[in-house]
């Protein structure tokens, strides 16, 4: 029995020898066959020698890489978890195990192996990045550039690491940062794709368009097939103004990937401009058939809902998006826009979303150090204007001429133009400005350091929260008195907003402890240059036979609540028609639909007209046939007020309960005609009834309109203009006498 025990484990240790000698020729032929990228037969060498030594450690460990690097991570993780299981302590084999865990989606347990290796060996480049790539995909961004920035440490010319770090960067928005990483990887491995789309997306970011363009170019020429690069181009080309060539873009990435969303929101955003909600509606949902959580989606939805007049739908969408993600800037800006639609939304309502913008997103941006100026409080003032409305738009109407009125001897003019486009208009603003730069092209920094070397002492924006705004660049502070003024009227809610130019009527004195500004009462909250290019006609009801009703706002503004008040007035006064006239008419779609909101109200179609876009001559002259503006509720006129006004055309205006439902009260109150503006529905049926009946003071009021308004501060720019400067000089010297 001994003798026999003896022989076999003499036999055995022949066996091993054999075993080992075998393992010493077929393990390196196995790493040689693998290096050369032969993967068939490094695997097929593996699996011969574990067939003898199945706990062999390196042709175990060998083979699950292998099987990764050929893209079947679910064997090479089971492959790998027998290695660890090995030897516990083997930082590579807990690090290739979480990368088969990142390719399988398994974030969180990838990270915790990965951790484990890290720590085992903390100078292991590989186990670093792999972490690092695990927390970018759990999207912790900050651990993540961490981890990249330690693994670029540790071997500086990896140029995947550095391009990650970029994708990290871009995900909190330090678009210099994922720019600089982006060049980096590119100077190591110029033919790096996603080195050239992470430099496009930063430089997109940085409004740099000439350099994000080049970049997506070289992207496609590099993989001409990958669609996701044609979409961001297509963005690119949305900003830029080439609405023709977004749409060529967007067309074709989805052509290439049908289920691209990117593609897809930018259709939805190509057939908005256009005009064609319809169609921008369908791109919608093929975005959200895709991913109904998608934010970007959703929030592209509403927009859609409110161009069709269903604002509490729109808002329900907005607020869909900000649960998704609490920082979409741009649902949150969706929101405040759209709320000033909803009649249920009060001052604090309204109030409180702009603040909700700035706790999630205008916080964030680091606060501008002012270096030391002359604190004169009789000097000349440097009041830098930032808007995207410098060009032929309902807001630069609005103050157009308090720069053509500005006093040159108290108030420098610099203009920072946020648009690309250039008009007639534009060509007028240069004019006026002393210090004109196109900012289109500059990031939110590059502007405030601008606006800081010139030195500006009162800087105004003229956007408030609506398109094309720089309100991150006003966050950072880079003056030291900030003013929000004319574009929006309805405050920002931001805290480094200094003061609000308004009026008594627009911001009662019991409200205005909810806004982040100091309201500054101007004579009313916006004004436009006297129209004299169209004068107003006889009053049409004399020849007509028949009362006319107008319309001339934004359809978006017709609330359900504004149509019921105009369909009873309608029934109420016996063969009076409406003229609805706006742009958006251009679309059959709105038109039809529009026109069934009245039908539905029981007018009869004949009593509808409908007309799109004109050039502005003819949009006034187009007032010649109107009797009695009605003014829209909760979203007023502004602009379209005064040039009813202007054209003696009196408005019929009902007092909300938010800035934007105040404003053509404000306005009409302003020039003596508060007998026309109502309190509730009833009042404003009976004020437009009341004056109906009365066509001989129609009439004569009718021609004496555009006197009353030059007599009055709020029409006449040249005392407007000087309560402006008067409000400057007074924000001026307060801050002086602060000795900041």
């Amino acid at each position: 029995m001994a003798s026999n025990v003896g022989s076999r484990a003499f036999q055995n240790a022949r066996l091993q020898k054999k075993l080992k000698k075998q393992a010493e020729t077929l393990l390196p032929a196995a790493m040689t066959a693998y290096r050369a990228g032969r993967h068939a037969e490094a695997q097929s060498l593996c699996r011969q020698l574990l067939q003898d030594l199945p706990t062999y450690f390196d042709a175990m460990h060998l083979l699950g890489v292998s099987v990764i690097e050929c893209g079947q991570f679910e064997e090479g993780r089971q492959i790998l978890e027998r290695v660890v299981a090995l030897d516990p302590g083997s930082a590579d084999a807990n690090s290739n195990l979480g990368f088969a865990l990142i390719n399988l989606k398994r974030y969180d347990e990838a990270r915790a192996l990965l951790e484990k290796a890290v720590k085992l060996r903390p100078n292991s480049q590989t186990a670093q990045r792999n972490l690092a790539i695990a927390l970018l995909r759990l999207e912790l961004a900050e651990p993540a550039i961490a981890a990249f920035t330690r693994a670029i440490e540790l071997k500086p010319d990896d140029a995947d690491a550095w391009c990650n770090r970029g994708v990290a960067e871009l995900m909190v928005r330090r678009w210099d940062a994922a720019a600089v990483s982006a060049e980096r990887a590119l100077a190591l491995a110029p033919r790096h794709f996603e080195g050239w789309v992470n430099k496009g997306l930063a430089h997109l970011e940085l409004r740099h368009f000439e350099l994000a363009e080049a970049a997506f170019n070289t992207a496609i020429e590099i993989r001409p097939d990958m669609a996701e690069v044609r979409a961001h181009r297509g963005r690119l080309h949305i900003l830029a103004g080439r609405i023709d060539q977004a749409e060529a873009d967007f067309d074709a990435a989805v052509a290439r990937e049908p289920t691209l969303k990117l593609g897809w929101q930018g259709k939805a955003q190509i057939s908005m401009l256009r005009g064609n909600v319809a169609q921008a509606i369908v791109a919608c949902r093929r975005v959200l058939e895709q991913d109904n959580s998608s934010e970007v989606g959703l929030t592209l939805l509403g927009a859609c809902l409110g161009r069709l007049g269903d604002t509490a739908g729109a808002i329900a969408h907005f607020d869909r998006a900000i649960a998704i993600r609490p920082d979409y800037d741009e649902a949150i800006t969706k929101k405040i826009f759209y709320q000033d639609f909803l009649s249920q939304a009060d001052f604090a309502a309204q109030q409180a979303t702009r603040r909700y913008w700035w706790d999630t997103v205008g916080s964030k941006f680091p606060r501008r150090k002012l270096g030391a100026r002359a604190l004169d409080p009789d000097r000349r003032i440097i009041v830098g204007y930032v808007s995207a409305d410098f060009r032929r738009h309902s807001a630069g109407f609005a103050f157009l001429p308090v720069l053509r009125c500005h006093d040159k001897t108290k108030v420098q003019i610099n203009c920072y133009s946020s648009s690309n486009v250039r008009d007639q208009f534009t060509l007028a603003f240069e004019s006026l400005a002393d210090v004109w730069v196109n900012a289109n092209n500059l990031s939110d920094d590059e502007l405030a350091d601008r606006i800081q070397a010139d030195g500006v002492d009162i800087l105004v924006d003229l956007s408030g929260h609506t398109t094309g705004n720089r309100m991150a660049v006003f966050a950072r502070k880079p003056a030291p008195i900030q003013v929000t003024a004319w574009g929006s009227g309805t405050g920002t809610g931001v805290a480094t907003m200094d003061y609000f130019f308004a009026d008594p009527m627009t911001i009662p004195q019991d409200v205005r402890h909810l806004f982040a500004e100091t309201v500054y009462d101007l004579p009313s909250v916006i004004t436009i240059d006297p129209i004299t290019d169209a004068t107003p006609s006889a009053l049409p009801m004399l020849s007509n036979g028949h009362l006319t009703f107008g319309v001339f706002n934004r359809i978006d503004k017709i609330s359900d609540e504004a149509l019921a008040v105009w369909a009873r007035l309608l029934r109420e006064v016996e063969g009076a028609k409406i003229v609805i006239k706006h742009v958006a008419l251009d679309e059959t779609f709105l038109r039809d639909a529009l026109v069934d909101r009245f039908v539905a109200q029981g007018i009869a179609q004949d009593r509808i007209a409908c007309f799109g876009s004109s050039p502005r001559s003819d949009h006034l002259r187009a007032l010649q046939t109107i009797d009695i503006s009605l003014d829209p509720f909760p979203q007023n006129g502004g602009i379209s007020t005064w040039e009813s006004l202007y054209m003696g055309v009196p408005v019929v205006a009902k007092l909300g309960r938010g800035a934007a439902s105040r404003a053509a009260g404000g306005i009409l109150t302003a020039i003596g005609l508060d007998d026309w503006v109502a309190g509730d529905d009833d009042g404003y049926i009976s004020i437009a009834k009341h004056f109906a009946s009365q066509p001989a003071h129609l009439a004569q009021l009718r021609a004496e309109l555009p006197a009353r308004i030059a007599r009055s501060a709020a029409g006449n720019v040249a005392v407007y203009t000087q309560h402006v400067e008067a409000g400057y000089r007074q924000f001026w010297r307060e801050y002086c006498a602060t000795g900041a």
